[in-house]
């Protein structure tokens, strides 16, 4: 029978969600602790792939396996207490034998944080900058314009691996703390393209910092070339968030507020 595990996992200490030769991944380590704990391989489909260091606060991958649905809530305590402690079990739910986790997802939610100030609690979970007086409406602007086009081969890292580079970003917002220290960039899509997200930060940041103007950064969306010089945004800031399913669709299990201490969601002020 076909299950779909929610979980979420910080993605500092791995190589990224997929199975990397000589590098320890998210994958890797699921499917080793699956197999131990039910005594037969397992193998298992995640709902995409995160970078190195990228962190997921909601992250879905289903497997084919035989426990009976009664024993689903031992099945996740034992996983549990098997795995390390930068990986979790939310929820372990029965699906169709058709249902997939990565060509059924309907929409994926990214977050990029970031924080101005050093702080040795913040180092591995959000990038820091050392920016002050970011043109915060400029950003706004330049953000208002990815909803407007399609083609993101501008901001991919390796747009010849793709049949097509488009993308339907439905979402794109910009969010500041009480105190104006902190950031945190929220897209949302049909699809991402690999390197997708940091990269757009990194340009988004440049506008912020007036260094190209929302001119400049539009053409990157008009003229859809790629890139050879691209630059990318830090990966500890960067979070799949939330992804939806037609069959699916469940509240993320981890708060943001538990990683920024004080930072509730509600002290996140739209800008």
């Amino acid at each position: 029978m076909r299950y779909f595990f929610h979980i979420g996992y910080n993605g500092f200490n791995y190589y990224g969600w997929q199975r990397q030769p000589k590098h320890i991944t998210v994958q890797e380590v699921m499917e080793e602790n699956l197999s131990k704990l039910l005594k037969e391989p397992i193998t298992i489909s995640g709902c995409g792939r995160t970078d190195a260091k990228v962190h997921a606060s909601q992250y879905f991958f289903h497997a084919d396996i035989l426990p009976p649905i009664g024993e689903l809530e031992g099945l996740v305590f034992r996983l549990n207490k098997m795995l390390p402690d930068d990986i979790a079990v939310f929820d372990v739910i029965p699906v169709d034998d058709s249902s997939h986790a990565q060509f059924d997802a309907r929409q994926r939610t990214y977050d990029y944080f970031i924080h101005t100030y050093k702080d040795p609690f913040l180092n591995n979970v959000s990038s820091l900058y050392f920016l002050k007086n970011l043109n915060t409406g400029k950003m706004k602007d330049a953000l208002s314009l990815l909803t407007k086009y399609k083609d993101y081969r501008a901001f991919c890292k390796s747009p010849v691996k793709y049949e097509h580079t488009i993308c339907n970003i439905t979402s794109a917002k910009l969010f500041c703390d009480s105190k104006g220290d902190k950031l945190r960039f929220q897209f949302s899509s049909d699809r991402f393209l690999k390197g997708m997200i940091r990269a757009i930060v990194a340009k988004l940041l440049e506008v912020g910092k007036d260094e190209i103007s929302l001119n400049e950064f539009e053409n990157y969306l008009i003229k859809k070339e790629a890139q050879s010089n691209l630059e990318f945004a830090y990966p500890q800031g960067l979070y799949l968030s939330k992804v939806v399913y037609p069959f699916l669709d469940i509240p993320p299990r981890t708060e943001f507020s538990s990683i920024f201490k004080n930072t509730s969601e509600k002290e996140w002020q739209l800008i």
